[in-house]
Formats: structure tokens, sequence, C-alpha cells
């Protein structure tokens, strides 16, 4: 037999196409179906040549404005459309954000990131934003904002300002994106990207598993992401919380292994990127973070709390790290 056949085959094909301009579907496909144990093998390899196997860096989320969101996107608490119990409120005050930050910072968090329910922030509310981005960025954290849709002119403000990275989540593969939302579309999403890079500012890019979607989906999220030029520099992988009164609140949960092995597809496909495990950890067990963390995620979200739903807190974070000898940076 060729010692190139067998089922290593998937995974050395994809590593030697690493430095491709493109990734082509097939080899996502490919990888998608590798056998488990080598494809996290190859991942931790490609993790450790772009960063240290036992560092994870730590995140905090804030929601300073939430609820009442116009768009109805299926899975999401806050929209408007859906009745889930949870009462909107009016963007916070600077002041209280900057608390919040420093909060942050002292419990041991290095970059702070601000989400607002909106389809699109207004122009009126600019100002305000821009001085939060200013004060926290003030305290040595590194800053993040989801607001939504942005103009030019807007992405430019808050790149200016000093924002150092924009998160907008493509969601899902573009075939499956319509089935989640109706209020917008893909190619929205990909307008407002291309805007924040052409501000200057770093894209913050995932989606969401365990919507019903297929596997070929998640190859095909996986697939915009890592040819986007350049790819994200942060990539948040979500489990779906299920949310009583929204579309998706009886969706089955999506098994460790298969998150794990979204992880490591991930890494491998976008080998310089942080790959953050984000929502869902509440719901996960320390042996599935652990598996996710070896198959190359290396950044968290820290706190009680991610915008509405909940997270692990601070104490059952350190002695899991403590256990597992990785240090939050």
């Amino acid at each position: 037999m060729d010692g190139e056949a067998g089922p290593q085959t998937a995974v050395k094909k994809a590593a030697a196409n690493q430095m491709a301009a493109k990734w082509v579907r097939e080899d996502v496909d490919a990888l998608m179906r590798a056998p488990f144990a080598e494809l996290v093998f190859r991942a931790a390899a490609v993790h450790r040549e772009h960063f240290d196997p036992n560092e994870v860096q730590a995140s905090r989320l804030l929601s300073i404005k939430t609820g009442g969101c116009p768009e109805d996107c299926g899975y999401c608490s806050q929209s408007a459309h859906f009745k889930t119990g949870l009462k909107a409120s009016r963007l916070m005050d600077k002041e209280a954000v900057v608390a919040e930050a420093r909060r942050a910072r002292e419990e041991g968090a290095s970059r702070f990131c601000m989400g607002a329910a909106w389809r699109a922030p207004k122009d009126r509310d600019m100002g305000d934003l821009c001085a939060m981005v200013a004060e926290v960025k003030a305290l040595g954290l590194e800053t993040c904002m989801t607001l939504g849709m942005l103009t030019d002119d807007q992405a430019g403000r808050l790149s200016e300002a000093g924002l150092d990275y924009y998160n907008h989540n493509i969601d899902t593969s573009p075939e499956y994106y319509g089935k989640m939302v109706s209020t917008r579309t893909f190619q929205d999403r990909i307008d407002t990207l291309e805007r924040v890079r052409a501000s200057g500012m770093k894209v913050c890019c995932g989606g969401i598993v365990g919507m019903g979607e297929a596997v070929e989906d998640r190859a095909g999220f996986l697939l915009a992401l890592a040819n986007m030029s350049p790819p994200p520099e942060s990539v948040p992988i979500n489990a779906l919380m299920p949310i009583e009164g929204t579309p998706l609140g009886g969706s089955e949960p999506v098994s460790a292994v298969e998150f794990a092995r979204l992880i490591a597809v991930a890494r491998i496909l976008m080998p310089t990127s942080y790959v953050r495990l984000s929502a869902g950890r509440e719901n996960m067990s320390e042996e599935a973070q652990a598996l996710c963390f070896l198959a190359g995620a290396n950044s968290i979200f820290v706190g009680d709390e991610l915008l509405t739903t909940n997270n692990p807190g601070q104490d059952k974070d350190s002695a899991m790290f403590d256990r597992l000898g990785v240090r939050l940076v």
C-alpha cells in the first residue's frame, strides 16, 4: 500500500495547502471527515507553530445596549420579534462602561468587548461610542465593539478613536444564512466587514453551531472565514445557547467531539488567528473545554455573563486552568 494512502491523507494534504492563496471546498470537507485523533494532532502542531499552547487570551464582553433589536436572528434573545422576557435598555453611560472595563482589567482580562443590540448604530450615538473606546483603551485594554452594520464614515470614526477590533459574525454558511435571518443578507455582513478592513481596524468574525445546520454548512462557514483576505484575526466559535421564546429554543446541542472538530479545522485553516471558545462554555464540561484547547482554541470570554447568557465565573475558570497548567493572558 502507498505510504501516503489511508486516513491521514486528508489532514496531510490540507497541511500542505496551508500556504495556498485560497482554500478549496474539497479540502475543508476532507478535514471535517478526517479521523479525529489525526485531525487534532495536526491542529495542535499548527497551534504550536504560532502560539504558546499553554496561554489563553482572556476577554470580557459587556452588553452596552440590551434588547429591542429589529433584526430577526432566530438564535437571539435580544430580537424584538420574539417573546423571551428580556427587557430592552438604552445605551449605557460612558462612565458605567469604563467602570466595568476597569473591573475586567483587575480580574485579569486583557481585552474588553462592547456589544449593542442594534441593526446599525445611529450617527447621534457615535460620539459616545468613540469616547467609550478612547477611555477603555486608555486603561491599557485591547478594545472591540459589535454594533451591527456600519457605514464607511462610522467605521472610520471608530478606527480614529482607537478601536482595535470590530466584531461582525457571519453566523453560518452562506447557504444556510437565510434560514436563520430574514432582515439582512449574508452580503450585508460582508459589506460591513470590508468597511472595517478599509478603516484599518482588525476583524473579529465567527459564528454559531448547533442551529440545525448540516456538517456541510459548518464546512462552508469555516471556508468563508478562511478565504477572507486576510482571514479574521479573531474567530469566535459559539455553541448555541437555546433561549426559550426564540425559534431555536428547542435545539439539540452539538457533541463535545464535533465542537472540538470545528475548533481543530478552524485552527488548521487560520493558523495565526485567535480562535475563541465563546458562548456555550457554561454547558461544557471541563474535559470538553480541555479538548478544545488541545485542538487549537486560545481565547475565551471570562466573567459571569456573555451579553444575556450565563458564562463560567472566575472561580471555575481559575480552577480549570490551574489543573490544565494554562496561563490567562
